[in-house]
């Protein structure tokens, strides 16, 4: 959650922090769990915003006790928008923050 409060670790924050959530020359700055607050940034909050529109099919949760989203609904790849960076056995990946209305412009283009 860390990484997704952090403006200058994501192109586009998924989350609105308040308190210590680091610093960019010294990232894992950040303070304790008890010191800091969050809540969804406006970007997260429009990707989410077609949740309760039928979009997605909904299943139990894992005791049964609420529904929760089988995936989340997405306007436009977040990958491809914030980036990422990953090591497997084997392999690694490294794909660069790309521009919104780029991205968005593209999307124009799809058959």
């Amino acid at each position: 959650m860390v990484l997704m409060a952090q403006p200058f670790s994501y192109r586009y924050p998924l989350v609105d922090g308040q308190g210590n959530w680091g610093a960019p020359d010294d990232p894992k700055s950040f303070a304790a769990m008890r010191y800091t607050e969050s809540r969804l940034s406006k970007y997260a909050e429009l990707l989410l915003s077609e949740l309760g529109q039928g979009t997605v099919d909904w299943v139990p949760n894992f005791d049964g006790t609420l529904q929760e989203p089988k995936m989340l609904p997405a306007r436009l790849p977040n990958i491809l928008l914030n980036g990422t960076t990953g090591i497997a056995v084997g392999m690694a990946t490294d794909i660069p923050p790309h521009n919104l209305r780029e991205v968005a412009k593209s999307g124009d283009y799809a058959d």
